[in-house]
């Protein structure tokens, strides 16, 4: 008899909540200072047209997961009308994801305020160190997203309160002017720049499958909290900002009268009309003018000065752009409580929001990870894919998740072109998840909520298709993936499926064996087995014969990823190494005449695992192995059996046992052994 259970609903809203606003609440710390860059004094306008259009999407997810709790998002949505719309809509969200990793660890060091030069090495060692710490499955990562996030919120709500005299002066500064001098068709363009506010949202969708039930319910807790306050900061930042004295090219940034887009092209042309005639032509004054320092020293005095306010005007520019928060913080703290409080505060919020922005490299680059083994596990992508290493991580998956966004970063640094590249895939994968469960007539939807989703799906259907139209690097990105992936599905269609080859184990099968029910008699006491080798096999079957008690052997595959739907969860009928491991004992003991329960879970955790088996079905003693992992993986990860102890409850027995030690008959008694 084969018991087999899967990854528990253990997820509730407080736990889900902080995890969606270190992908979500991340945003805001470059959307503001774009915002401003391209709209000016009209971005409080444009930030509350974005929050209107975050509570619309946030609506629509509360319907998406309640129609998808078993794990939902652009993959599942998609997948239910075709999987060739799947595949698209799973790699533009892939696409959104390693530009949520690129950005993120570039801003984080911006944000921590390091010089120029180390931004791009200290945010490759960065990716590394995240790949490196969920190449172990630490959970600690987790705890540290949770913990940094309430940071942030506290930090956050400090700012607001110092902010209130920017706040005020903000509101003065709201100007309409760029909506009369503008044309309309850059108006919508500019909006469409900023759409990358929405990012994060896809996250909840995807933690249905591990929603405690009912997930409608934790769902809404989950999202609305998080969108609300996403959005009103937002809006209390965005007016503070417009309204701050720290000064851009010599005027204080509540006193501008053009967007900064604007003013650096009349830097530039200030700077080009310093030039000889014969050489104006060499420069265009709508595009970014970068010198050698060759070239500069060659230019004449008024050119260089020129250069120079040039450059000026864009170091200024980057700072409120690469890091608004931080000179929000500084600049507000220092108007009320002085340029020494200013610093250190402004210091304390680039550390805490630099630390939000690692945890989101963190969080994009496990759910790409999770993409990848998600749509592997459908042979959308090659199978290697799902070959998990001792913690549990998809290993190869993960490897490839943290060379992509370090290639991108190499070659591109600066945010606003990152955020170019980023807002289709974000944009992208929303539009496909809300217009498939606007189509798919088998969702419970009222007809006004499928009307409604209609009306929201092509709303963001045409920013998708105007930021393809109008932002071609970003088109050519998410495009280039997006054909990478179909043609790799292509190929692996036409090729022939392969059958395998046929177990090879004695009586036909590991399985075969495994599945043999065996007559139990409740009142024999039990033993459980959660380690792995002939040898402790060997010694528990030999345990239990002595002292005439049921044996169980329990498996844990663990898995870490974080989108585990049913159906997607590793099974027994796959694993060889479950397989061999119990069905190995299962012979032994059926030699031996021991009954014996074999046990396969797929779970997050494996202490958490054994110690439920252990204290539901009543056995009073438990061996386990000893660890075979790392010294750093168990510092980061835990030791398994050490937290096992801990929790053991009393009158359970602790043995443990070294997997390269022959069993020999022992009496009674001997071995290691510790109880609680």
């Amino acid at each position: 008899m084969l018991t087999t259970d899967s990854r528990p609903r253990n997820l509730r809203w407080i736990h889900a909540g902080p995890l969606l606003y270190g992908d979500w609440g991340t945003s805001r710390l470059y959307v503001l200072g774009l915002a401003f860059l391209f709209t000016g004094h009209a971005s409080i306008i444009y930030l509350a047209a974005i929050g209107l259009l975050m509570l619309a999407v946030s609506w629509a997810y509360t319907h998406i997961c309640r129609c998808f709790p078993d794990g939902g998002g652009v993959y599942t949505a998609a997948r239910q009308l075709s999987p060739t719309l799947s595949v698209i809509g799973s790699t533009l969200l892939l696409s959104g994801y390693i530009m949520t990793a690129a950005i993120s660890a570039i801003e984080a060091f911006h944000y921590f305020h390091v010089p120029h030069h180390l931004v791009l090495p200290l945010a490759v060692g960065a990716i590394i160190l995240v790949g490196g710490v969920n190449w172990l499955g630490a959970k600690s990562a987790g705890k540290f997203a949770l913990i940094i996030a309430l940071v942030a919120l506290a930090v956050s709500a400090i700012m607001a309160v110092i902010a209130i005299p920017a706040f005020a002066r903000g509101i003065e500064t709201i100007s309409f002017d760029y909506f009369r001098h503008s044309p309309p068709a850059d108006m919508w363009v500019n909006f469409t720049k900023i759409c990358l506010a929405l990012a994060g949202v896809e996250a909840v969708a995807n933690m249905t499958g591990m929603m405690k039930k009912p997930v409608e319910k934790e769902a809404k807790k989950t999202i609305w909290p998080v969108a609300i306050e996403v959005v009103a900061l937002n809006l209390v930042f965005g007016l503070a900002l417009a309204g701050l004295t720290f000064a851009v090219a010599g005027t204080e940034m509540q006193h501008l009268d053009s967007p900064d887009t604007e003013r650096l092209v009349e830097s530039r042309q200030a700077f080009i009309d310093t030039m000889p005639p014969a050489s104006r032509n060499d420069y265009n004054a709508s595009t970014p003018i970068m010198l050698t320092d060759e070239q500069i020293a060659l230019l004449p005095e008024p050119g260089a000065a020129a250069y120079e306010n040039l450059e000026s005007h864009r170091y200024q520019v980057g700072q409120y752009t690469n890091a608004a928060m931080r000179i929000v913080a500084q600049n507000t703290a220092t108007d009320v409580l002085g340029p020494t409080m200013g610093t250190i505060f402004g210091n304390i919020a680039g550390i805490t929001f630099g630390l939000l922005l690692l945890s989101a490299t963190n969080t994009a680059i496990m759910a790409m990870v999770s993409v990848f083994y998600a749509m592997a596990q459908d042979d959308e992508l090659p199978r290697t894919l799902t070959k998990l290493n001792y913690s549990g991580v998809p290993y190869i998956g993960l490897i490839i998740s943290i060379i992509i966004p370090i290639i991108v970063i190499i070659f591109e640094q600066d945010v606003t072109v990152l955020a170019s590249l980023y807002v289709l895939g974000v944009t992208g994968a929303i539009t496909v998840t809300v217009l498939s469960s606007a189509i798919n007539t088998k969702l419970e939807l009222t007809p006004l909520t499928r009307t409604l989703f209609w009306v929201l799906g092509l709303f963001l259907l045409s920013i998708t298709v105007t930021i393809g139209v109008t932002q071609p690097i970003s088109t050519a990105f998410s495009g280039t993936l997006v054909a990478l992936a179909l043609g790799i599905r292509t190929i692996r269609t036409l090729r022939p499926a392969s059958t395998g080859k046929a177990i090879e184990a004695p009586g036909g099968g590991w399985m075969q064996i495994l599945t043999v029910k065996p007559e139990i008699d409740t009142d024999k006491p039990k033993i459980m087995l959660a380690a792995r080798g002939r040898y402790q096999s060997e010694y528990a079957i030999d345990l239990a014969k002595r002292r005439d008690a049921t044996l169980m052997a329990i498996f844990v595959r663990q898995v870490r990823v974080m989108d585990m739907a049913p159906g997607r969860a590793p099974q027994i009928d796959t694993d060889q190494a479950a397989q061999e491991t119990l069905g190995t004992t299962a012979m032994l003991a059926k030699e031996a005449g021991v009954p014996f329960i074999p046990i396969f879970v797929t779970a997050s955790s494996i202490a958490e695992e054994i110690l439920d088996y252990t204290v539901t079905y009543g056995c009073d003693t438990l061996i386990m192995g000893k660890s075979r992992r790392s010294n750093v993986a168990r510092r980061l990860e835990g030791d398994v059996i050490t937290q096992v102890a801990k929790d053991l409850p009393e009158g359970i027995i602790l043995m443990t046992r070294a997997a390269d030690i022959p069993h020999a008959m022992m009496p009674p008694g001997m071995g290691s052994r510790s109880t609680k």
